[in-house]
């Protein structure tokens, strides 16, 4: 499955024109990066790494973590290299170091298990940020795996015990995005 799913996201971030450019952090990251108790972060499904450069920019020292050599191509040429380490991995199999991040963050790429391997590699006082798509009717993209869509309030059950919800949010993606699609977004602090 992994050279399917990374043969897939190259040829995406190579045909799709604009897919790469710099773009400014998701809402919920700017608002919550400063509580993180420290500077270590994960960026899980990076992209084009406007998350890890945001961060990177704060001072953070940035574990930035894709399948795509692409898009790992491209952030190299963006990033510095002192504060981003760049990790080409399989998500579907991805597992960070338990208790090694302050702020952990996954966007715009729908896997449950990864959002629960990657709980527990916040430490105590840790903040993640997880924003992707959710099913709902006003979606354009027609021809969107419902598996990779969440369901109403879905991101609220997958953070229970041990955690703390500092915002939630249901909302229209961002005008840049290539089709209208419902999202959910939650930042949350591990106890």
């Amino acid at each position: 499955m992994a050279q399917k799913d990374k043969e897939k996201w190259d040829k995406k971030y190579t045909e799709m024109e604009g897919l790469l450019e710099r773009r400014p952090p998701s809402e919920l990251v700017s608002a919550h990066a400063a509580e993180a108790p420290g500077i270590k972060a994960l960026d899980l499904a990076c992209g084009g790494g406007r998350h890890s450069l945001y961060l990177a920019d704060r001072g953070f020292t940035v574990d930035a973590v894709d399948i795509s050599t692409v898009a790992l191509a491209a952030l190299r040429e963006k990033a510095d290299l002192e504060h981003i380490n760049l990790i080409e991995a399989d998500l579907d199999t991805f597992v960070p170091d338990a208790g090694t991040y302050d702020m952990i963050v996954k966007t715009n790429f729908l896997d449950r298990g990864l959002i629960g391997r990657a709980q527990a590699a916040l430490k105590p006082g840790g903040i993640m940020v997880v924003e992707t798509y959710m099913a709902d009717e006003g979606n354009e993209k027609p021809d969107s795996n419902p598996d990779f869509l969440l369901q109403k309030e879905e991101l609220k059950s997958l953070f229970g015990e041990g955690f703390t919800v500092l915002e939630y949010k249901e909302f229209w993606n961002e005008p840049h995005e290539k089709y209208c699609m419902k999202k959910q977004a939650i930042a949350v602090r591990k106890d």
